[in-house]
C-alpha cells in the first residue's frame, strides 16, 4: 500500500462529504460542503447559494445563483477523508455570465468551431516562507536555481506534493527549486485547456495546505519580497486539428502557429490586464529579471515575451512568459486563446522578432525592431483592456464585473500610496499588496 492510499484508507473509506468548488473573479476557490447523499442532487439540479459576498459576482439586490457539479472532476482529498468536484454556476436557470469557469467553456466551444482544441501546460511558481505574526516573512532556505541538497531545505515537501497532486489528476513532471531563495516550482503534465485550469487551481490548493501541515506558508504572489526574483506562470500553448498538432509544419513552425503568435502579441497590452491582474503583478514585471516586458518573440529567447522553445515531432508550442500565478486561468485562458485566433482569423504575421537579449538592446534598437513594452502597473493595462474588442468579447459576461472590480482595486491601492506619501511608480512591495495577494 503506498502512501496515499494508505491515508485514504485511514479516513474510513468513503467520503461522507463534498466540497463544491467554484472560483470568484480572482480564481480563488470558494465552495461549500454537501453531505454525500446530496452529491446527485448537485449534478442533476443544483445547490443554491448566495453570490453577494463573492468577489466579482452579483450584487446583494439579486444574489441567488446555483452550482451544478460537473462530475468528471470529481476527486477525493486524501488527508482529510472529504471529496472534491469543480462545477459551473447558473443564474434564472442560464448559465452565469461571470462564471469564470463557464468563460472558459464558451471560448473554447468557439475554438472548436474553428476546428482546434487548445491543449496548456503550465509553470507555476511558488514560495515558502514562515511567518512571525507580521508580515516580517522568514526564508526558510538558502536554496538556488536547481540545488539539491545542502541549501535545499524544502526538497521532502517538494517530493510530498507530487505524491499527493496524482489524487487529483496531476501527473508531476519536473521538481526544483528556483532562482530565488525560498522559491520552488513544480511542473506538471500539459492537458486540454479547461482540465488545466482545474488543475492550477488544484494545485494552488494542494500545495498550501501542504506547506500549512508543516509549519510554513506558501505564496504564489507575483512578488512577495522587494528584490527578489518574482513567481511567474509560463504557459505552454499548442492547438490541434483532427489529431495532429496544428503547429508542426514541414520545415518548423506552420503558418498557423505565426498567425497564432501574431495574435497574442497585437493584444498583448490588453491581455496583461488578465494575465497579470494585480497591482503586484508589475512588481514583478520589471527589466532585470527574468519576467518579460518587452513585446516581442523569438526561438529560444528567454528575454522574448513569446519564445519558441526547441522541439520534436509533436512537441511544437509557444511559451508565453509573462503571465504569473495570480491569474484566474479560466479568464487567462480564454483571452490568451481568443487573441490567438484573431491572429489566424486575420492571418496576421508576427513582428518583434529578436534573436538577442532584448533587455540588453537600447531603446533605440528596440524602437526600430518594433518592440513596445508591456503596461507599466494595473491602471494601464484596464485602460488597455477597455481599447480592446477581442479581449474584452473573450471575457464574456464577465467583463464588467472584471473591470468593475479590478478598478476598485487600482482606485484602493492608489488611495493607500496617497495615504502612506509613496510615489505611483514604487516598485517596494507594500503591505497593502501583502494583505490582499499574499493567499491568491
Amino acid at each position: 500500500m503506498n502512501e496515499i492510499s494508505g491515508i485514504r484508507a485511514s479516513s474510513g473509506g468513503r467520503p461522507q462529504f463534498v466540497q463544491l468548488i467554484f472560483v470568484d473573479m480572482n480564481g480563488v476557490p470558494k465552495g461549500m460542503e454537501i453531505p454525500i447523499g446530496r452529491y446527485e442532487e448537485a449534478v442533476e439540479g443544483g445547490i443554491a447559494f448566495d453570490g453577494s459576498s463573492i468577489p466579482g459576482f452579483q450584487g446583494i439586490e439579486d444574489s441567488d445563483l446555483i452550482f451544478k457539479a460537473d462530475p468528471s472532476t470529481y476527486a477525493e482529498v486524501p488527508w482529510e477523508g472529504i471529496a472534491r468536484v469543480y462545477g459551473y454556476i447558473y443564474k434564472d436557470g442560464k448559465p452565469y455570465k461571470a462564471d469564470p469557469r463557464g468563460v472558459l467553456k464558451r471560448a473554447l466551444e468557439g475554438l472548436e468551431k474553428e476546428g482546434f482544441k487548445a491543449y496548456i501546460g503550465p509553470e507555476p511558481e511558488f514560495y515558502l516562507f514562515r511567518k512571525n505574526g507580521t508580515w516580517e516573512l522568514q526564508v526558510p532556505d538558502g536554496g538556488g536555481y536547481f540545488d539539491l541538497v545542502t541549501l535545499d531545505k524544502a526538497r521532502e515537501l517538494r517530493r510530498e506534493i507530487a505524491l499527493y497532486m496524482q489524487a487529483f489528476g496531476l501527473v508531476p513532471e519536473v521538481l526544483h527549486h528556483e532562482v530565488g531563495k525560498a522559491q520552488h516550482e513544480i511542473d506538471f503534465r500539459y492537458d486540454e485547456a479547461l482540465k488545466t485550469a482545474d488543475n492550477i487551481v488544484s494545485f494552488k490548493y494542494l500545495v498550501k495546505a501542504m506547506a500549512e501541515m508543516r509549519g510554513l506558508y506558501a505564496t504564489f504572489m507575483p512578488k512577495p519580497i522587494y528584490g527578489f526574483p518574482g513567481n511567474g506562470m509560463h504557459l505552454h500553448i499548442s492547438l490541434w486539428r483532427d489529431g495532429e498538432n496544428a503547429f508542426v509544419g514541414e520545415e518548423g513552425l506552420r503558418e498557423t502557429a505565426l498567425h497564432f503568435i501574431a495574435g497574442i502579441l497585437k493584444h498583448a497590452k490588453a491581455l496583461a490586464a488578465v494575465t497579470n491582474p494585480t497591482v503586484n503583478s508589475y512588481k514583478r514585471l520589471v527589466p532585470g529579471y527574468e519576467a518579460p516586458v518587452y513585446i516581442s518573440w523569438g526561438y529560444r529567447n528567454r528575454s522574448a515575451l513569446i519564445r519558441v522553445p526547441a522541439f520534436w515531432g509533436n512537441g511544437a508550442r509557444i511559451e508565453y512568459r509573462c503571465p504569473d500565478p495570480s491569474a484566474n486561468p479560466y479568464l487567462a485562458f480564454s483571452a490568451i486563446l481568443m487573441a490567438g485566433l484573431d491572429g489566424i482569423k486575420r492571418k496576421l504575421e508576427p513582428e518583434a522578432y529578436v534573436e538577442t537579449n532584448v533587455y540588453e538592446m537600447s531603446d533605440e534598437e528596440r524602437s526600430k525592431a518594433g518592440i513596445e513594452t508591456l503596461p507599466g502597473s494595473l491602471g494601464e493595462a484596464l485602460e488597455e483592456l477597455k481599447k480592446d474588442k477581442v479581449v474584452r468579447e473573450a471575457l464574456g459576461g464577465a467583463y464588467k464585473n472584471f473591470i468593475a472590480y479590478k478598478e476598485r482595486e487600482w482606485e484602493e491601492y492608489v488611495t493607500y500610496l496617497k495615504a502612506k506619501e509613496l510615489p505611483l511608480e514604487t516598485k517596494k512591495v507594500t503591505e497593502w499588496e501583502l494583505e490582499r495577494y499574499f493567499h491568491v
